[in-house]
């Protein structure tokens, strides 16, 4: 009985030393994933996505990005700000465009310079491992089954927290 007991108190140590490589929601990446290979078959790995921030200042900003055979060949930034006299009006306060030639020679202000196999990898090996009991982990895949939010806010922050990116379109060129 003593060597049953041992033996059920080794396997239960070893059982929850192991570290597990589980991910927040793991099955709606998993999902959205082979959406994502599969659209990047069907399109030559061929593609322009559209990342998109904004603050609670009113500050807003899209950067579009276009990768033609898995290589990013431009971007395109624009940035805006509601008008000074609070009216409705946008006021655009930076705008630029980017060719092959000239990648990664503006601002820091734009999204990074990542395709979408380095945007699902950084999902799986950052954002949707950052520690759950002190941030709200999130994905959603709202573009046609392809991420479209994914990252974390660290809990009690209030103010432009989030880390990861938001991705409002994926369309072939």
């Amino acid at each position: 009985m003593k060597s049953l007991y041992l033996f059920i108190v080794i396997i239960a140590i070893l059982a929850t030393s192991c570290k597990k490589d589980d991910i927040a929601n793991e099955s709606e990446f998993n999902k959205s994933y082979k959406t994502w290979l599969s659209y990047k078959s069907s399109v030559n790995n061929s593609y322009t996505y559209t990342v998109s921030s904004g603050s609670w200042t009113g500050y807003g900003s899209e950067t579009r990005i276009e990768v033609s055979n898995g290589e990013i060949i431009s971007r395109d930034f624009i940035a805006t700000m509601p008008h000074r006299d609070n009216s409705h009006k946008i006021d655009t306060v930076e705008r630029w465009h980017e060719d092959k030639a000239h990648i990664n020679t503006h601002g820091i202000n734009a999204a990074g310079l990542f395709t979408l196999d380095d945007i699902y990898q950084k999902a799986r090996t950052v954002w949707l491992k950052a520690d759950a009991k002190k941030n709200d982990i999130f994905f959603e895949a709202k573009n046609n089954g392809m991420i479209s939010t994914c990252g974390f806010v660290p809990e009690g922050c209030q103010d432009d927290c989030f880390h990861g990116v938001t991705i409002t379109s994926i369309t072939a060129p």
